[in-house]
């Protein structure tokens, strides 16, 4: 296989594209494949810091491990950080660009962006035996095709096959699959090769009737049907989907080793990002994590995290309007666990003074820890490492507040001061000794009998969970039909489904985003 590709698309979001790409990947290298995951524009408030100091989407950085390849900026050319619901900074090939409205970005800063997205995807299928790409939202939203760089937009520039996903746990499977497809341009048809059925539960037999239904009415193929998998904890992209008050964060099925669990109760603080910083704590036996929004459900718990987040003043503004903030106080006063992780390490502060993010200037912080934090128009990224705890600790920096620690006990870049902690490294948790020596400290301040289980590897954990994502794509994915896809491309031949996309004004012209090329 030279050069082969794929773009997995989605009939929605969240219809498990982020997943199928990488058990894609994983099966893939499991068969002596070189491959490398590419996601031309993401969207997403969870992101990772290259080794090269670029940043990109989180779910793109775990693809590139399932992968077994380093994640680089070419992986992700395009990011897109919402900082309210009409705006976002634009981060160009791993560094922020500049922060653009909705309207701003649709209107024409997308389309200058599709020349650097396909020399990145270029780069990499010169490199790479194939390139998994996944797709945003659905390649049918016909109101925003003209200006696409993620989905049929580099499918017909690059003559890719498209894998549609689509999630039938939330029903109406068939409708989005027939849909999806009759929406399209006859060009962009001819390059939708066939569906994948995602958390199926069930006897498939049963299914079955209606996926040769489906291809009759379309003359495409399933490639497969993936059962429903439980517990796979893997890096989300866009965020949390489900109300986020109780959402309880998935963990490993096994009884705690001490005689007590820990309760870690999440604030879940406005824009929040890399929520994920967490998966390591659910990881630990015994650990119970879960997300919540009002004062009264910190009560049990033993230690309260202040997440990071796109909105640091909006989020302080929130926890007081929550009665959050004086909950968290009361904490500090009574010597119980706080967290404060990037963002939440920064409300945790005395002051504020942003110009940069919210524009709010001169802000007073919650006060618990002696820091003043100013944002700077420069974005810090960054891969520390270092010894806290008395144990090795590495994580990433992604941030634009710089805090200016006054006293207090240092720990990693921030401090401590009582049982309140703040850093701004993301990922220090998944350093296993050093997470075992923190929740030992959080189980002694807060007079439980937890013990950290003594062997608990999360990357061990993560390589596991990435395993089970090939195992279901190899046991129940067509895989022989699937590699002649991505070394050959779609099949010649493939009906259209009427209606077809409509007309829309100012339709690409040859040589841009959506053209036939």
């Amino acid at each position: 296989m030279s050069g082969g590709g794929l773009l997995v698309a989605g009939t929605t979001s969240d219809a498990g594209k982020s997943v199928v790409t990488a058990g894609i990947c994983r099966w893939l290298v499991r068969r002596g494949v070189k491959v490398a995951p590419f996601k031309g524009q993401n969207m997403s408030l969870n992101s990772f810091v290259t080794r090269e100091g670029a940043e990109i989407g989180r779910a793109q950085a775990m693809q590139a491990q399932a992968a077994r390849v380093e994640p680089t900026a070419l992986m992700n050319p395009v990011l897109l950080k919402p900082g309210g619901d009409r705006s976002s900074q634009v981060v160009l090939m791993g560094r922020p660009v500049g922060e653009l409205s909705a309207r701003g970005y649709h209107g024409g800063r997308q389309k200058a962006l599709f020349e650097p997205v396909m020399d990145c995807l270029d780069e990499l299928r010169s490199t790479y035996d194939a390139v998994i790409c996944e797709g945003a939202g659905s390649p049918a939203e016909i109101n925003l095709r003209r200006t696409d760089i993620v989905n049929m937009g580099i499918a017909r520039a690059a003559r890719l096959p498209v894998l549609v996903v689509g999630d039938i746990d939330r029903g109406g499977v068939f409708a989005q699959f027939f849909g999806t497809t009759a929406l399209l341009t006859p060009e962009d048809q001819e390059l939708i090769a066939g569906y994948l059925v995602n958390k199926f539960r069930g006897d498939v037999t049963l299914l079955e009737p209606g996926l040769e239904m489906l291809h009759g009415l379309t003359g495409r193929r399933t490639f497969g049907v993936l059962p429903y998998a439980h517990g796979l904890g893997i890096d989300e992209e866009d965020g949390l989907r489900v109300s986020l008050r109780g959402t309880v964060r998935e963990s490993v099925v096994a009884p705690p080793v001490g005689e007590d669990v820990l309760r870690v109760a999440v604030c879940a603080v406005p824009l929040m990002s890399n929520f994920t910083d967490v998966d390591a704590l659910a990881a630990e036996p015994g650990v119970v994590v879960r997300f919540v929004d009002r004062p009264e459900e910190l009560a049990d718990a033993d230690l309260v995290i202040v997440p990071g987040t796109r909105g640091t003043v909006r989020a302080l503004e929130w926890l007081r309007e929550r009665g959050l903030a004086g909950a968290l106080a009361r904490r500090a006063t009574e010597g119980r666990p706080v967290l404060g992780i990037c963002g939440g390490f920064q409300v945790l502060g005395e002051h504020i003074d942003d110009e940069v993010e919210s524009r709010a200037g001169a802000v007073p912080g919650l006060g618990l820890l002696p820091v003043r934090v100013r944002f700077a128009v420069e974005k810090t990224l960054a891969r520390p490492s270092g010894e806290a705890l008395g144990q090795p600790v590495e994580g990433y920096e992604i941030h634009h507040g710089v805090a200016e620690v006054l006293d207090g006990e240092p720990f990693l870049d921030g401090c401590r001061v009582g049982e309140v902690w703040g850093t701004h490294w993301h990922g220090s948790l998944e350093s296993d000794g050093f997470r075992r020596a923190f929740l030992r400290a959080v189980a002694a301040a807060s007079g439980r009998r937890f013990v950290p289980a003594p062997d608990t590897s999360f990357a061990d954990l993560r390589e596991a969970q990435l395993d089970r994502l090939g195992d279901l794509v190899e046991e129940h994915a067509d895989t022989d039909a699937l590699l002649r896809l991505i070394e050959g491309g779609a099949p010649s031949g493939l009906p259209f489904i009427p209606p077809g996309a409509p007309d829309l004004p100012g339709a690409p012209a040859a040589g841009t985003p959506g053209a036939a090329q």
